[in-house]
């Protein structure tokens, strides 16, 4: 193994922390499937990046146009009034339009589902940097998105400002999203956000326990997906074989919960 495996590898763990965070607030928050829409914000720029043939440093673009989709989103909430769902509807469709159009045939398939590859110092530093920075921010945020998750009344109340939480939590989803779209895809970046979240929900009892068990379910799936991607399918993508360990952890929870109601 590389140092820059190493390094994608490190890298992947810190996403699977930061995904599993977030993922369950956004399965509080209701609003778990926004994070498959918001994946695809990248598309179009990742897609002009490709044409443009920067093909090293397609994610540039790909988190200019994830970033600027997010701020059109938190928009149309305040602006317009829609719902959050019909929000990200209207610019998902633009989006995924947009970079089907504009990303080249030859590079759709890493741009939809990934390429796990060594990364640089550089690379991984700035990866790391962002991972490290989601984390921190949530921990500074947390009171205020519990509070807001169980009783926004009386969070405004106290002076929290809803609107301006909601876009930093957003942000917040989108630069999670950003850090998996090298080795996870357009298509997949989403998935360790929502089949850990719904995986921990199955084991807890408490929401401290499970923010636990979701961050415990998305580690697992990298470092078993990396393991098994190694070791049986050298040559498959690593996205596709981490979001089906995944997958698979949610179909165990289900299982051992009928074992315990029977």
């Amino acid at each position: 193994m590389t140092v820059g495996t190493v390094y994608a590898l490190v890298l992947a763990v810190l996403f699977a922390l930061a995904a599993g965070l977030v993922g369950s607030f956004a399965l509080s928050k209701r609003i778990l499937l926004a994070s498959d829409v918001l994946s695809h914000l990248a598309l179009p720029g990742m897609g002009l990046a490709m044409l443009l043939g920067f093909t090293r440093h397609w994610i540039v673009g790909g988190g200019v146009t994830l970033i600027v989709g997010t701020l059109l989103v938190w928009k149309l909430q305040q602006r317009a009034a829609l719902a959050a769902d019909a929000a990200i509807g209207v610019v998902f469709a633009t989006s995924l339009a947009l970079g089907a159009l504009l990303t080249p045939k030859a590079d759709m398939l890493e741009a939809l589902f990934g390429s796990f590859q060594p990364l640089s110092l550089a690379e991984f530093l700035l990866g790391a940097a962002t991972a490290v920075l989601i984390l921190f921010a949530l921990y500074r945020l947390r009171h205020r998105l519990v509070l807001s998750l169980f009783s926004p009344e009386l969070a405004a109340a106290t002076g929290v400002n809803l609107p301006r939480l909601e876009l930093y939590f957003l942000l917040l989803f989108s630069l999670t999203v950003l850090v998996a779209l090298p080795f996870m895809g357009a298509l997949l970046a989403s998935a360790l956000v929502i089949l850990p979240a719904a995986t921990g929900r199955r084991f807890s009892s408490s929401f401290s326990q499970f923010l636990a068990a979701s961050i415990v379910a998305s580690v697992v799936s990298v470092v078993a997906g990396f393991a098994i991607g190694q070791r049986l399918f050298p040559r498959m993508g690593l996205g596709p074989i981490i979001a089906l360990v995944a997958g698979a952890l949610f179909l165990a929870s289900l299982a051992l919960g009928e074992r315990r109601t029977a």
